[in-house]
């Protein structure tokens, strides 16, 4: 019996080495089956794996990590939202879905969308991929849906759009980025050679937008501004965001009044505060208030007034001051079919200009005041060349006369480095009398002789130290009282004259 055991023994082992491996290899291969069908997706069961209605197929909430295959080709409707499917691949539909219009993947964790994912399902009109964890958005994703109408993206982490992203959706009417972390509006998407020419709605609310291209737009038409929505992003304040922000109430546009309270702004200062952008006027950078519409022109030039009405396609019609058609009118001419050209300009062009525009379910009136100044341009510019030039001709002169009082090498006694020994000055003062009294004796010494006009001389002298008791100066110095020891028969006004051609001597 043991000799048969041991007999049989050898056989067992090599027997259990032989399952053992089949097992392992078992082991190996059920991973492998259970990727490839995470790859494919089960097949679609109406009865147990979603809920089929007609063309409506609806998956919703079934915990799929993949999009089930097989799917009917006669599905308008596929819901896919609230379950586990992170990636779309290029080949998740299996075959083309020609007739499939919404696609519903909302709530899925969706990280990664294939270039070519949306392929076999060119008809889409409505995509919804919001509520999902895509970061980027590469370049023609969106091509092959050329029908799509309403395109939902917000609730994501999207940061990087590429320009091209959103190329050729010819027929995209609404689209939702709001909820994301996008730095800047894709205002590519608005005007150009990108624009999208249905776009009746931009959405980029509540994200990471600093700062607007106010200019940009400030000239887009009113009926692409009245669908374009940038609340709740850290705007920078300023007064032309407030000038913006203050037209659109102005016009009543959408995003305005219906997220007037959140719009707001961050104060550049520290610390950094957040308040209502229409409020700017009021706190902070008191900006000027907006008033209207206005447009002002000089004489002999041109105005064009636009009809910019908050939707497309409506039947408009102006009224000039005074309650005039434009027929009556000599000067005025409507131009593509709703703007108003005036010109040459006139005083009597000043006024309200009013733009009637109505349409089957929506009608708008709009107030341009005009302004005619009673000048013409050139003049206007003439006036200010001349302004202009006498201000700088003041500001040469001012200039002038600082230099001739500071600059000015200085010559009286009194100044620094001119002063002079009191002796000096004395003798200078003598010689200076010495040399006029001998030249007034000659001059007499003519007189007496022959007769002759006496030429009268005047030297202005230095006032000399002397003081009297009321601290003024003494104007008769001792040269002088000698000199006139020597001729008091003459009177004081033989010898000086204020009003003689001829010089005094004093």
């Amino acid at each position: 019996m043991v000799g048969s055991i041991g007999f049989f023994w050898p056989a067992a082992v090599a027997v259990l080495k032989r399952r053992s491996c089949f097992i392992l290899h078992l082991t190996l291969l059920l991973p492998a089956v259970r990727a490839s069908g995470q790859l494919t997706g089960s097949p679609l069961v109406c009865q147990k794996t979603c809920l089929c209605a007609s063309t409506i197929i609806s998956c919703s909430k079934k915990n799929l990590t993949n999009v089930p295959n097989a799917l009917p080709s006669y599905a308008a409707v596929l819901d896919l939202s609230f379950n586990f499917i992170t990636k779309l691949q290029a080949d998740w539909t299996g075959i083309r879905l020609d007739q499939l219009q919404s696609l519903l993947l909302s709530n899925n964790n969706l990280t990664f969308l294939s270039t070519e994912a949306f392929v076999n399902v060119r008809k889409l009109r409505y995509l919804d991929l919001s509520f999902n964890s895509l970061r980027l958005l590469d370049e023609y994703i969106f091509e092959p849906l050329e029908n799509l109408e309403v395109l939902l993206l917000y609730k994501n982490h999207i940061s990087q759009i590429d320009r091209s992203a959103f190329s050729g959706l010819i027929e995209l009417q609404r689209l939702y980025l709001s909820h994301n972390q996008i730095t800047r509006i894709p205002v590519e998407l608005l005007k150009g050679r990108g624009r999208l020419k249905s776009l009746r709605l931009l959405d980029v609310s509540s994200n990471r937008i600093k700062a607007l291209p106010l200019d940009e737009l400030q000239a887009l038409p009113a009926w692409i501004k009245n669908g374009l929505y940038f609340h709740n992003n850290p705007l920078t304040c300023s007064c032309e965001l407030y000038e913006l922000m203050a037209h659109w109430e102005l016009r009543e546009l959408s995003p305005s009044t219906d997220f007037r309270s959140n719009h707001t702004c961050v104060t550049s200062g520290q610390p950094k505060e957040k308040m209502a952008i229409l409020d700017l006027t009021r706190q902070y950078l008191n900006c000027s208030e907006v008033k209207g519409f206005k447009k002002e022109g000089y004489l002999e030039q041109s105005l064009v007034l636009d009809c910019d009405t908050r939707q497309k396609n409506m039947v408009k019609r102006w009224v000039l001051p005074g309650n005039l058609t434009v027929s009556q009118n000599e000067t005025t001419l409507i131009r593509n079919e709703s703007s108003l050209r005036i010109g040459p300009l006139k005083v009597e062009d000043s006024g309200v200009y009013t733009c009637y525009a109505t349409s089957d379910s929506f009608n708008e009136t709009l107030y341009v005041t005009v302004v005619v100044f009673n000048t013409t341009m050139s003049k206007g510019l003439e006036n200010l060349k001349t302004a202009y030039t006498t201000l700088v001709a003041c500001l040469i002169s001012l200039v002038m006369i600082l230099i001739y009082l500071f600059f000015t090498p200085c010559r009286c006694a009194c100044c620094p480095g001119q002063n002079m020994e009191k002796n000096d000055g004395k003798d200078s003062l003598h010689s200076s009398t010495v040399s006029l009294s001998q030249a007034h004796e000659e001059r007499w010494q003519e007189r007496v002789g022959g007769g002759g006009f006496l030429y009268r001389h005047a030297a202005f002298l230095e006032p000399k130290e002397q003081l009297e008791q009321n601290g003024r100066l003494n104007p008769i110095s001792e040269e002088d009282e000698e000199w006139q020891g020597a001729n008091r028969g003459r009177t004081r006004s033989d010898v000086s004259s204020v009003c003689s051609n001829s010089p005094m001597v004093i």
